[in-house]
């Protein structure tokens, strides 16, 4: 496996925290990067809000040029123009612009319902693609794009950037090193509440036939009369989007994942409702995920429990808990914190009893590790998503590999998406997460 960007490396700082117990923290840090010399020129397909923000983040890199945009509304390109200058190539035609030799690499920030189809006609064009998450809109998508992508020679990166973040990667090195003993079960909350962050996104003025490549956009999908809110909040509808859990449980398998070297699970449920947006959705607001991990090469079995909330009335709240058989580790992008439940007490007070009737065990006190341990990032930190393009360019330049792959990230889209199965179902879904495939 080879990163794009150099590994975490932590230099030990003593700190005092409060509380009656000493803790301590441990900086995270990146080496500093190698000059970018090949120029790459890229363009973008769907300038929506993460379309932008990927595109915007993109352009923080060096020698990264923006040469084309593909939108289906008028609004969008107009402002592409504005933000990234006039010489910008536009179309709602995506391939016009896989035509053009001048073009390294595409990312993909459509609605779900147009991943596949887009990144296997960029790949055989020639393109290297960044597709944004969830990468497939169902689970009978998953082989075509990962047959697409092996035939290609081409990098294909998915965008649930917390893989290429600190917290992360720290945390895949602190379970290898056994920090928290063998894992047993694992949890993960993303809370929203917010019109946008509950996918109330603006419906422009001007969002109508006349600007809207209505035709286009529904033409993979059921022919309906236009509505501007399944364009514009295409995340509420079925025909277009992957409700919560493939918006945001995807993260944090991602991120699960890629700490233990899981495949994945291999039974899913789930329970939800909708509880407060009454707005015409349709995809529950809060969403309960439950998922079983066999017994692997990887690691032990666990069992996962996943939430997501939309009607959260708190600050809102996003984190991945690990627990062990020694402690736990909650994990963000930015930070890690440890916390152990052992400092150096035999696990059976009896046989410890016994080992000091033998003259086995000294009186003498030790000196304990501390049994809670926060990592958190230096300053200057530019983020988990620069690092994840800073990845992808870098394995372009450089011919090597990225972590989040199609077949990674196929595993990691999987279970999310069975997730919706169970809840409209209403039942148990069995998954091989070897061979990716329904049971």
């Amino acid at each position: 496996m080879k990163m794009g960007m150099a590994g975490a490396a932590s230099a030990i700082v003593p700190a005092a925290f409060a509380g009656a117990e000493e803790k301590s923290f441990s900086q995270l840090k990146r080496n500093p990067e190698v000059p970018a010399e090949k120029e790459l020129k890229i363009a973008l397909i769907g300038a929506g809000i993460m379309g932008t923000q990927d595109m915007n983040t993109a352009l923080q890199h060096d020698n990264v040029s923006i040469v084309a945009v593909c939108d289906l509304y008028d609004g969008r390109l107009d402002s592409a123009k504005e933000k990234w200058g006039e010489q910008l190539f536009l179309t709602k035609d995506y391939k016009e612009i896989l035509k053009r030799k001048d073009i390294d690499a595409v990312l993909i920030g459509t609605p779900d319902h147009w991943h596949k189809q887009i990144s296997i006609d960029a790949l055989n064009a020639g393109k290297h693609v960044y597709c944004e998450k969830p990468m497939v809109h169902s689970v009978d998508e998953g082989k075509a794009v990962i047959n697409a992508w092996e035939s290609s020679g081409k990098i294909m990166l998915i965008g649930s950037q917390g893989i290429s973040s600190l917290g992360n990667e720290k945390a895949k090195e602190l379970l290898a090193a056994g920090a928290i003993g063998d894992i047993n079960y694992a949890e993960g909350f993303w809370a929203r509440h917010s019109p946008e962050g509950a996918w109330q996104y603006n419906v422009p003025e001007d969002g109508t036939l006349k600007t809207v490549d209505w035709a286009r956009y529904i033409s993979n999908t059921t022919d309906r009369p236009f509505d501007p809110l399944r364009f514009f909040r295409w995340r509420n509808y079925l025909d277009y989007g992957t409700g919560m859990s493939g918006d945001l449980f995807v993260h944090l398998f991602t991120s699960l994942h890629f700490i233990t070297n899981s495949l994945g699970p291999d039974k899913v449920s789930a329970m939800g409702g909708l509880r407060y947006w009454k707005d015409g959705r349709e995809v529950p607001d809060v969403l309960l995920g439950m998922f079983q991990y066999p017994d692997s090469q990887q690691h032990p079995g666990f069992n996962l429990s996943l939430r997501c909330n939309f009607v959260d009335g708190t600050s809102g709240s996003t984190y991945l808990k690990i627990v062990g058989s020694k402690g736990s580790m909650d994990v963000k992008w930015d930070e890690v914190v440890v916390k152990t439940n052992k400092q150096g007490a035999s696990d059976d007070p009896f046989m410890e009893a016994q080992a000091k009737m033998r003259g086995e065990v000294s009186d003498r006190k030790k000196i304990l590790p501390p049994n809670e341990m926060v990592y958190k990032v230096e300053s200057g930190y530019k983020g988990a998503h620069y690092d994840h393009f800073g990845n992808f360019f870098r394995a372009i330049r450089e011919n090597g590999k990225v972590v989040e792959n199609p077949v990674f990230a196929f595993r990691a889209a999987a279970p999310a998406l069975l997730c919706n199965d169970s809840y409209f179902q209403d039942k148990f879904i069995m998954w091989d997460p070897v061979n990716m495939k329904r049971v």
